[in-house]
């Protein structure tokens, strides 16, 4: 019941903010499918994202354990999918523990990346995988000057009618 009010607010909070922007839906749904995601996010395996400077970031993931054929790193519709998955051979049903908290278990971590940014690379090194992003800014959406121009403007014709009339004078 609770969550259910709580997305009735999401949508009707969303829907607000339509009326006072002009092309960014998919951003709106992109939040609101983000929220709505986290409710069902576990904590395994733990990351870590950090800013380096203003363009890029990297995102550090506790893979102890892992082999690197064992690691899936995909990007598709500005979505970054990481996934771990244990090979059968190494099922700990046959081994005899006495205590056992070290996690060892496939797993899915998804990150919602921001228009342009782009994955530069991964790499694996002591248990810990590093995805370097790098936010970019194309030509067709830096900032542009638009000219302004005049239309029909009286003042300016009858400016210029004066010019005119002056040449002509000094012309005679």
């Amino acid at each position: 019941m609770r969550t259910d009010l709580l997305a009735n607010f999401h949508d009707d909070f969303y829907r607000s903010l339509n009326r006072f922007s002009v092309g960014l839906e998919p951003t709106f749904r992109r939040l609101l499918d983000f929220d709505r995601d986290a409710a069902y996010t576990n904590s395994y395996p733990p990351y870590n994202i950090r800013q380096l400077d203003e363009t890029n970031f990297q995102i550090d993931i506790a893979v102890a354990g892992f082999k690197p054929e064992e690691i899936s790193v995909q990007l598709q519709d500005q979505e970054l999918t990481v996934q771990g998955i244990i090979s059968s051979e190494q099922s700990d049903e046959s081994k005899n523990y006495l205590y056992k908290s070290i996690a060892g278990r496939s797993f899915v971590r998804r990150f919602k990346l921001g228009d342009f940014v782009e994955v530069k690379n991964a790499k694996l090194e002591n248990g810990l995988l590093t995805v370097d992003l790098q936010r970019y800014i194309p030509e067709t959406a830096k900032p542009k000057e638009i000219k302004v121009e005049v239309v029909n403007n009286v003042l300016n014709a009858k400016h210029s009618k004066q010019i005119d009339t002056k040449a002509s004078v000094a012309v005679a």
